[in-house]
């Protein structure tokens, strides 16, 4: 079963994607902020991170910065999640290696999508970036 590290400040939110995500078959982590977001990447190794970028303690970019830099998990494929509509967060989020950029509110399908796509092999992330960074 593989493992999805959950980032997510808003503890109802959280829930209701944790409960998605386990429906969906996968094992959850969560972490509340982007200091435990660190240390949860580096107990669990997950096999995909889905980081919001607003987090107290630093933001989405920072974790991911730092994740980046950890040799166990520089590989681990992160998709961004957001309710901004702010135009330079997806820009800064496949700058830092996004492999999705999800706005909120999403469907479900949606986030399930970008999962599975972050879970194949990485020659098949582009196709899944081309969608999301449309305009």
């Amino acid at each position: 079963m593989k493992t999805v590290l959950l980032v997510e400040d808003d503890p109802k939110i959280s829930l209701a994607f944790g409960v998605r995500l386990k429906s969906m078959g996968y094992t959850v982590v969560t972490a509340g902020d982007a200091i435990s977001a660190i240390s949860q990447v580096r107990k669990c190794k997950p096999d995909v991170i889905l980081l919001d970028i607003s987090l107290p303690g630093g933001d989405g970019f920072l974790v991911a910065e730092r994740v980046s830099h950890l040799i166990e998990a520089s590989a681990t494929p992160i998709i961004f999640i957001t309710a901004s509509q702010r135009p330079d967060l997806q820009e800064r989020a496949m700058k830092l290696g996004a492999v999705a950029f999800l706005r909120k509110p999403f469907h479900a399908t949606e986030l399930a999508d970008a999962i599975e796509s972050a879970l194949s092999p990485s020659d098949q992330w582009q196709p899944y970036l081309d969608a999301t960074t449309a305009v």
